[in-house]
Parts: structure tokens; C-alpha cells; sequence
């Protein structure tokens, strides 16, 4: 666990709001090691693209404040960095798919276009020779990226614009942006949602197969253990702002121990049948004023006085496995 690339150490953000600060992230740990495939999983509203935004420091501005934390890229600390060492880890070493393709792509440019913008700000794109040369050069590792993915006629499609292409081609498209330059770390905001489940499988699968053979880390955010499952090698599993378990992903399967991993695990729906899933009873706490003790406290059917007093530390159980509650 020593060789990380990246290593969030007890962040929190809050959002400024007209009621007052809205304390989203409340003490996140997270750390991700060369090439792995780590997943982020939570419930909608938890936090899990605010963690990795304030990582590529894409925060709305002047909307956030950061009392606490820090953000380390190779040791770096990315809340201290000047904007220019800032764009450079943006265009050389992380890079993000967001969670709609439609709106991560402009509607007003080609596909090329777009995709010839983010080699030229990698810097790939100036290399010595004449400009028509290195024009060529830009066209030809965007039709290899295209290709990458798997879309036919990689020429014509540079030619479009995003409102030609379906929802399954623009989330290729922008998986494409995302690996068309070398990097070392790939960050996928639920890059499935907005699709239907046999096109999901097949992004999910284009992704896995990509990271492996770019031998790039990933990190995987997620609302479903599903696809979690699948495509991680590690798992962080986040509630209101914290994180409440980490393990291998094949040790929180075989043995879940926070209630809110549990009560995940029992939301999802059995092949075998078995009746409607209950879920979990409640809501996420308002961040606004959210409990003193567990973020989870409100909710859990285990919870006494300490629990609601205390906020639980992370505790190693053994093998990597790590949960924050009193009573496991």
C-alpha cells in the first residue's frame, strides 16, 4: 500500500450556500496505487464526484471552501499547486469522463475538433516539424482513439457534431478523449448512467479493457456494487461525506461489516426473486447540520447513544479490511 499515486488525507469541502455552509466531504482518506482499479461506491448526493472534482480542482468557483486536507499526486500537495502545475496534471497525468456525455461535449464543435483540442493542450500536439505535419499527426491519434473504442468510420465521425451521435457513441467519444494522450490515472464518474444496461456493458468492459492494456490506475465511481464489482480491484464505500469501509473486492463481498454496506448489499435485486428489495429506511443527513456522532446514525438499526455522540475512526479488521463503526 505504499506506492501511491494518489492520497487524499482527511479532506473536507464545504459548499457556501444562502443558509450557510453545506459540509459535504467530512475527513476523507483515499489513496489509489500505480495501476490499480479502485472503486468509489455511495448512494446519490454522498459525495463521490465532489471527492474526485476536488481532485482535477474543477470545483465551481468561488461555491467551495476547503478548511482541511490534502491532496497528494506523487507526494504534491494538488491544494497548494499554482494553476499552470495545476493544468499540467490535467493534461498529462489525470484525466476525467464525466457522467453525462452530453454535456461534457460541446454541442457548437466536431468531434474533432474537441478531441484535437485536448491533444494540442497535452502538449503532444507541438512537437518539432512544419504545422501541416503536426496537424497530421493530431488527426491520426484521434482516428486511433476512435478506433480505440470500437466506433466505425473514425473519419467521419470527426467530421460530426455530438447531437448526430447516440448516447452510447458520445460516452465512447469521451472515453476516447480521456485515454487519447498518455495518462497515468483515469478517473470514470458513472460513465454508464445515462445508458441503457447492454450498452453499460459494453462501456464497462471497453473501460476495463482499456486501463489494463494502457496499464493505467482507475478509479471507479459508482452507486451500484455491481459494476464495482466487476471492474475494481479495491473499494471504498462512502456515506454522507465519509468513508465507512474499505477492502478488497472480493473480501466486502465474502464479508460485508458496516450496516450501510449491508443495507446496500440487500437493496440490490435478486435474480432468484425473493419479493421487492426494502432499501435503506431514510436519507442522506442534511449537510447544512449534519450529525455530531455517524453521518450514518440516523438511519442504522444498530445505533445507540456513542454512536450519535462520536464520530467512528476507521478501524483495521484485518487484511486491508477497514470499517468506522462502534459496533462491528
Amino acid at each position: 500500500m505504499g506506492n501511491h499515486i494518489l492520497d487524499i488525507r482527511d479532506l473536507y469541502v464545504w459548499y457556501r450556500t444562502y443558509e450557510g455552509y453545506s459540509k459535504v466531504l467530512d475527513g476523507v482518506d483515499f489513496n489509489v496505487n500505480k495501476g490499480e482499479k479502485v472503486g468509489l461506491v455511495g448512494e446519490a448526493g454522498c459525495g463521490k464526484t465532489t471527492t474526485m472534482r476536488s481532485v482535477l480542482g474543477i470545483l465551481p468557483e468561488g461555491q467551495f471552501h476547503i478548511p482541511k486536507g490534502e491532496i497528494l499526486y506523487h507526494g504534491e500537495n494538488i491544494l497548494k499547486m499554482k494553476p499552470q502545475e495545476l493544468h499540467k496534471i490535467r493534461s498529462e497525468g489525470m484525466s476525467m469522463i464525466f457522467q453525462e456525455p452530453s454535456a461534457a461535449l460541446n454541442p457548437v464543435f466536431t468531434i474533432g475538433s474537441q478531441i484535437f483540442d485536448v491533444i494540442k493542450y497535452s502538449g503532444e500536439g507541438n512537437s518539432a516539424g512544419s504545422r501541416s505535419k503536426n496537424k497530421e499527426k493530431i488527426r491520426e491519434k484521434a482516428i486511433q482513439a476512435i478506433r480505440e473504442v470500437y466506433i466505425p468510420d473514425p473519419e467521419r465521425i470527426l467530421e460530426c457534431y455530438p447531437n448526430q451521435l447516440s448516447g452510447g457513441m458520445k460516452q465512447r467519444i469521451c472515453i476516447a478523449m480521456a485515454i487519447v494522450t498518455e495518462r497515468e490515472l483515469l478517473i470514470a464518474d458513472e460513465p454508464g448512467t445515462s445508458l441503457d444496461v447492454t450498452i453499460q456493458d459494453q462501456v464497462h468492459r471497453l473501460l476495463r479493457d482499456l486501463v489494463d492494456k494502457k496499464g493505467m490506475s482507475l478509479v471507479m465511481i459508482t452507486h451500484s456494487l455491481g459494476v464495482a464489482r466487476e471492474m475494481t480491484d479495491r473499494i471504498y464505500v462512502m456515506y454522507a461525506g465519509n468513508i465507512v469501509e474499505i477492502a478488497d473486492t472480493k473480501e466486502l463481498f465474502a464479508n460485508p461489516l458496516h450496516p450501510y454496506t449491508l443495507g446496500l448489499l440487500a437493496s440490490v435485486p435478486k435474480l432468484t426473486g425473493g419479493g421487492v428489495t426494502e432499501g435503506i429506511y431514510g436519507q442522506i443527513p442534511d449537510y447544512l447540520n449534519p450529525p455530531k456522532g455517524c453521518r450514518f446514525y440516523p438511519r442504522c438499526d444498530r445505533a445507540d447513544h456513542s454512536c450519535q455522540q462520536e464520530k467512528p475512526p476507521l478501524r483495521d479488521m484485518g487484511d486491508g479490511h477497514y470499517t468506522a463503526c462502534f459496533k462491528v
